[in-house]
């Protein structure tokens, strides 16, 4: 098992930036690809990012590319998303998830992470 907890989230105006951060234990942290996805009112989950431990391939969303940039520090057992060029319609609850297939595989389904944190909110104004 492993265990993620969120946290970074917060109010920004459009065009602001913010880091969230995600914080692994329980398990060996190197055994997981770590994504990010959101959930805006109303709407399905959605896949943002991605990254594996290994090579630290990245994968993104459409909607996020060249604006979100997803990391990892080993020496921490953290993930985080750089938002940059917050757009209202990147409101929603972030969601930090791990995939015990830690393959440079471009996966997206909810059903492909086993594990979940409990989310940060975040919050865009225009």
């Amino acid at each position: 098992q492993v265990q993620l907890v969120e946290s970074g989230g917060g109010l920004v105006q459009a065009g602001g930036s913010l880091r969230l951060s995600c914080v692994a234990s329980g398990r060996t942290f190197s055994s997981y690809a770590m994504g990010w996805f959101r959930q805006a009112p109303g709407k399905e989950r959605e896949f943002v990012a991605r990254i594996t431990w290994g090579l630290r391939t990245t994968y993104y969303a459409d909607s996020v590319k060249d604006r979100f940039t997803i990391s990892r520090d080993n020496t921490k057992n953290t993930v985080y998303l750089q938002m940059n060029s917050l757009k209202p319609e990147d409101t929603a609850v972030y969601y930090c998830a791990a995939d015990p297939i830690n393959k440079n595989y471009d996966r997206r389904r909810l059903s492909d992470y086993g594990h979940w944190g409990q989310g940060t909110q975040v919050t865009v104004s225009s």
